[in-house]
């Protein structure tokens, strides 16, 4: 099952703290997850950075939200305890805490403003009251959308450049992956072919300790089985053990599951894949803005 949005946990964690001790968020996240039945795998799904569980990142967030409203408090790292306050919204049994409900306290609205006042002037930035995302989900989901939107435009402008501008580029695009000893050898190793592809081979490492066999293929036309069967036959003509065969369009599924099941091992890189390695490799873009997620450091504040 999908995980519940962040909003469903702030109830329970505030009952969860309901007898008056210091709980863990650690205990707390186990209680939860048993509580809405998830599995192991629910719990294992990631952000779209792929560096934190979107589950703990929902119960975090809940943690903070009800902190923010002074319903509960945080005498150390990772640890929460109930106030008073957040006695008296229990007491009145609710079924559901939601951040409308949150809203009525002026210190989550400060927090929800940014800015201090009441008239919801500096609450643009802020996700409406029925946002079922952490600002951090928020954030990762608005940088993916923004990504994916550079990789398409940088793939289009690759395929309206001439062939000896792909040719360049994909000898480029290896040397930036640690391929290759120089761009003179891998420029003399990849030549144009004449048919808007290049094929050759290259070195695996500095040292050219072992070689990769690569053909790139700038075309639109989906790449299919016949057409690595014939690389992999070429490999084979040159006893090569390792081959990479790069798109500017996609491969069919016979042609992805082909290479699953074959010796030599061939790398598929799609035109998508291609211009992910660009953005990863700087290679055709540049920075815009970069922005830091900081977080407290809890040592600053440590009296030990």
């Amino acid at each position: 099952m999908p995980v519940p949005d962040f909003q469903s946990f702030l109830l329970p964690v505030l009952q969860a703290a309901s007898d008056g001790e210091v709980h863990s968020l650690a205990e707390t996240r186990e209680r939860i997850a048993t509580q809405f039945g998830l599995t192991p795998e629910d719990r294992a799904e990631l952000l779209p950075s792929g560096r934190q569980a979107r589950f703990d990142n929902r119960v975090a967030w809940a943690k903070s939200y009800l902190q923010q409203a002074a319903l509960i408090t945080s005498p150390r790292r990772a640890h929460f305890a109930i106030t008073p306050r957040g006695k008296e919204l229990l007491a009145t049994k609710p079924e559901r805490l939601t951040i409308e409900i949150l809203e009525q306290y002026p210190e989550f609205k400060t927090f929800r403003d940014g800015s201090g006042d009441s008239s919801g002037a500096g609450a643009g930035a802020s996700e409406p009251a029925k946002a079922t995302e952490t600002p951090e989900e928020v954030l990762e989901l608005a940088y993916s959308r923004i990504r994916a939107d550079l990789a398409a435009d940088v793939l289009n402008r690759v395929k309206q450049a001439p062939p000896t501008f792909f040719e360049s580029l994909v000898v480029d695009l290896l040397l930036k992956m640690g391929y290759g000893r120089n761009r003179a050898e891998a420029g003399r190793a990849i030549g144009a072919s004449g048919d808007e592809g290049i094929d050759g081979i290259i070195s695996e490492d500095r040292l050219g300790l072992d070689v990769i066999y690569v053909q790139a293929k700038r075309w639109d036309n989906t790449v299919g089985r016949p057409d690595i069967q014939k690389f992999v036959g070429a490999l084979s003509g040159k006893r090569a053990r390792k081959g990479v065969f790069i798109t500017t369009s996609a491969f069919s599924a016979e042609a992805v599951d082909y290479v699953t099941r074959i010796d030599p091992r061939v790398v598929l890189i799609d035109g998508k894949q291609l211009a992910e390695y660009m953005i990863d490799h700087n290679l055709g873009v540049s920075t815009k803005s970069t922005f830091e997620l900081k977080r407290v450091d809890t040592d600053f504040f440590s009296e030990e």
